[in-house]
């Protein structure tokens, strides 16, 4: 994977490894979990003010992502739930997700949308400009593509040594720009 030199002065590097980009916005921060080594890329939007947002190790939060906490109209209001992503979970540019959890070892495509209560387990692909409807349940080691998504393939079990792979090799190709050349 292509090295990707950083600012230090435009990021923020937490004592767990998270590196968050200056350029992102989160709102309700206290509300906003990262478990360690996972990347926020600028332009990222995490709605932390609506609900409790969890994102586990080695994620990855591309350019311009709006992870949103799901909602239910009820008649005194919105009740917001939280969304918990696992370990392992590479988000897309411009993709919007409002699901209540994504599993771990999961792959959501560019300009995916992951619609309200959806829930991704493990080990999935949500290909590029995919729409996955409202209440869905997306079933372990399955491709989804299309809109509305459906099943269009499924993964070996080599997939989730695959998308680690990948999550490890993403988050360490980002270095601040003074090191790169070490």
């Amino acid at each position: 994977m292509e090295v990707v030199e950083y600012n230090p002065e435009e990021w923020i590097e937490t004592a767990s490894g998270n590196k968050v980009s200056r350029a992102s916005v989160l709102c309700g921060s206290q509300n906003i979990i990262l478990n360690g080594k996972s990347l926020v890329l600028p332009g990222s939007i995490i709605r932390g003010d609506l609900a409790a947002v969890r994102i586990g190790r080695y994620c990855v939060i591309s350019d311009r992502v709006v992870l949103r906490p799901a909602y239910k109209a009820l008649p005194k209001g919105l009740n917001y739930f939280q969304l918990s992503l696992g370990d392992c979970v590479y988000v897309g540019k411009d993709a919007v997700v409002e699901a209540a959890s994504i599993g771990s070892h999961v792959i959501i495509g560019e300009g995916a949308i992951v619609s309200k209560r959806a829930v991704i387990l493990d080990c999935c692909e949500i290909l590029p400009g995919a729409v996955v409807p409202e209440d869905a349940v997306i079933p372990p080691f399955s491709i989804y593509g299309g809109n509305p998504a459906v099943l269009i393939g499924e993964l070996t079990e080599a997939a989730q040594r695959v998308h680690e792979e990948k999550a490890f090799a993403c988050y360490e190709s980002y270095v601040p720009a003074k090191a790169a050349g070490v």
